[in-house]
């Protein structure tokens, strides 16, 4: 049985298409859900997998999203290998804001701008 993360973070694109090729070429995500009507790409749900290989948050946009919210949207999520997500990500064309760092607080991280101006940062855990 797959597990559903319970936390998603919700979005708003312009261009659907383009943020679901995106999402899953540069950050690694994997599609779980994407309706369709005809052409028109209305709603999908993408899920991340965390450093212990389970499902462990999603990101859902499509249609009915208000416009005015775009470029608007933060995300953070926990990754074991924030270094090589971070090539990934700007080979996949994603904008750097902070290239990969240690924080103080114990944490290796990076933030990225997706094509749309959504804000990514990606971490290890610190505990």
């Amino acid at each position: 049985m797959t597990t559903v993360p319970a936390v998603w973070t919700t979005l708003t694109y312009h261009d659907h298409e383009a943020a679901l090729a995106f999402l899953t070429s540069a950050f690694g995500f994997t599609e779980r859900a994407v309706h369709r009507d005809g052409d028109r790409l209305v709603h999908a749900e993408l899920t991340f997998t965390g450093p212990d290989g389970t499902s462990v948050g999603g990101v859902m946009f499509g249609e009915g999203g208000d416009p005015k919210r775009i470029g608007h949207g933060c995300a953070h999520v926990v990754t074991g290998t924030p270094d090589a997500l971070f090539e990934q990500a700007v080979a996949g064309g994603a904008t750097v804001v902070r290239a990969p760092e240690d924080t103080e607080y114990g944490s290796r991280q990076f933030i990225v701008l997706d094509p749309e101006d959504n804000l990514w940062s990606f971490g290890t855990w610190y505990e």
